[in-house]
């Protein structure tokens, strides 16, 4: 293999390793309406929520957990069709939140879980 294309191919394979690491500390999101439930973990981070509908409005509520010493907080971040953020932070080791977010005149809304 000549030395450029070993060059090529080791600049190559970096890219693609930074974009996966990059994807993976990113978190996961889902876009869903109610009713509907998500129970995502990531890398520092783990949580549960149920979507359902009630009145014209949808109601996001659950727990997320801080799973590693870090020194980052995990968030969960909920966005209904209005694009008014709801959150909420859970920052240390094994420190648990509840939360009870109310996304009014939607019945859709994308849920993230992340680290910040």
């Amino acid at each position: 293999m000549s030395a450029v294309r070993k060059t090529f191919m080791s600049a190559l394979s970096a890219i693609v390793l930074a974009g996966g690491l990059a994807v993976g500390a990113a978190g996961t999101a889902s876009a869903a309406t109610c009713p509907s439930s998500a129970s995502p973990k990531i890398n520092g981070a783990k949580a549960s929520w149920t979507l359902r509908c009630s009145g014209g409005s949808l109601l996001v509520s659950g727990w997320l957990e801080d799973t590693r010493m870090d020194g980052k907080c995990a968030l969960v971040r909920a966005v209904g069709r209005n694009g008014v953020p709801h959150t909420k932070r859970a920052c240390g080791s094994g420190v648990r939140e509840q939360f009870d977010f109310t996304l009014a005149k939607t019945n859709e809304a994308e849920v993230h879980l992340s680290l910040s």
